[in-house]
């Protein structure tokens, strides 16, 4: 029996939008999956976003999270990095 899977919208913005060339994506990822284990996701898919690691905040249904947050089936999950400008 294969491990249960949920699925997430996942809301990119600046750094993480650019080197995916999109502003929306749908992942499966397996039940239990936190927060982190998207951006670690996203960076091993996206080497360039390493430097974004530890700056980048989460959202999780529009509210903020922390990494360890476990996600659930239908979440819509953001990816803030820092954003410079004035």
């Amino acid at each position: 029996m294969s491990e249960p899977e949920i699925t997430i919208t996942l809301k990119l913005f600046a750094a993480y939008q650019e080197a995916c060339k999109t502003a929306e994506l749908e992942l499966s990822l397996p039940a239990g999956s936190t927060v982190a284990t998207v951006r670690d996701r996203l960076i091993a898919d996206h080497p360039e976003l390493e430097q974004w690691r530890d700056l980048t905040r989460f959202g999780i249904n529009y509210n903020f999270a922390e990494p360890d947050s476990v996600l659930q089936h239908g979440d819509e999950v953001v990816l803030i990095p820092p954003v410079s400008g004035g």
